[in-house]
């Protein structure tokens, strides 16, 4: 029997997709949802001297993706980027970049539809 993933599914597959891909590109993973009491990060990111906390969105059109990263989601992501940032100093003097990485499409439990490629989205805000 073929059952459909939940949202929360759906957000962990697309977040390992997203890992997945920055991997392939040169990325160093150094965070994993980075949770806070001020706000959350997918993904924090390492390439050169340079570290990017990345925002994931899954979504069925690709507009409604990068929409998903409002005002409210920003602020969120900065307030979190900056207690990443203090709490690990030996990054201080890095390039700090805000970025997306999308992934449109249907994911169910078929294999076929499960491998999406993502877009990578830099300097989103």
């Amino acid at each position: 029997m073929m059952h459909d993933l939940n949202t929360d599914q759906k957000g962990h597959a697309a977040e390992r997709i997203a890992v997945w891909f920055l991997r392939f590109k040169g990325y160093r993973i150094l965070a994993r949802r980075f949770k806070t009491k001020i706000g959350e990060i997918d993904v924090v990111a390492c390439r050169g001297n340079l570290i990017a906390f990345i925002e994931v969105k899954y979504r069925a059109q690709e507009e409604t993706a990068l929409a998903a990263i409002d005002t409210k989601s920003q602020m969120r992501i900065r307030r979190a980027a900056e207690l990443y940032l203090q709490r690990h100093p030996e990054y201080h003097g890095y390039n700090i970049r805000f970025d997306a990485v999308t992934i449109v499409g249907r994911l169910s439990w078929i294999v076929s539809n499960i491998f999406l490629w993502p877009q990578h989205h830099k300097n989103v805000f």
